[in-house]
């Protein structure tokens, strides 16, 4: 399975999601970046195809930072995770590429968790059906 990178600049929070996802996910490498810049950098070095990105990042916004991934790999699945659910930060985050918003304060860990699930599953369906299809 592919890493999960999380983009988040509250140390806490982010060590709170990394430990959640390890728990439930030991299989998968959960890679960490504190700022947008950062986590352009660590995309280079790894292909984490799930992304969780905050959105207010010191630097380079979430949003750009989402604009950036997605032009340099649009396969890539960015889902963003802010603590303000607003109606124009949900719609600018889907104009940037966002596939997911996620509210901090009312996405419990069983939604995430079962998210991830989904993404994995899917993906292993979408393997299994090119693995299957006869060549052109």
């Amino acid at each position: 399975m592919s890493p999960i990178l999380l983009v988040e600049d509250n140390a806490i929070f982010r060590k709170s999601l990394g430990d959640m996802l390890r728990h439930r996910f030991p299989e998968i490498e959960i890679a960490e970046a504190c700022n947008g810049e950062e986590a352009l950098r660590k995309l280079e070095t790894t292909n984490a195809e799930l992304i969780f990105m905050d959105l207010r990042l010191p630097g380079m916004s979430g949003l750009e930072a989402t604009r950036r991934i997605k032009q340099a790999n649009p396969g890539r699945k960015v889902v963003i995770l802010t603590s303000y659910d607003i109606y124009e930060y949900r719609v600018a985050a889907l104009g940037s590429g966002a596939s997911h918003f996620f509210t901090k304060g009312n996405a419990g860990s069983e939604e995430i968790a079962d998210f991830v699930r989904s993404f994995f599953q899917e993906k292993d369906k979408a393997k299994e059906a090119g693995a299957h299809s006869p060549g052109v």
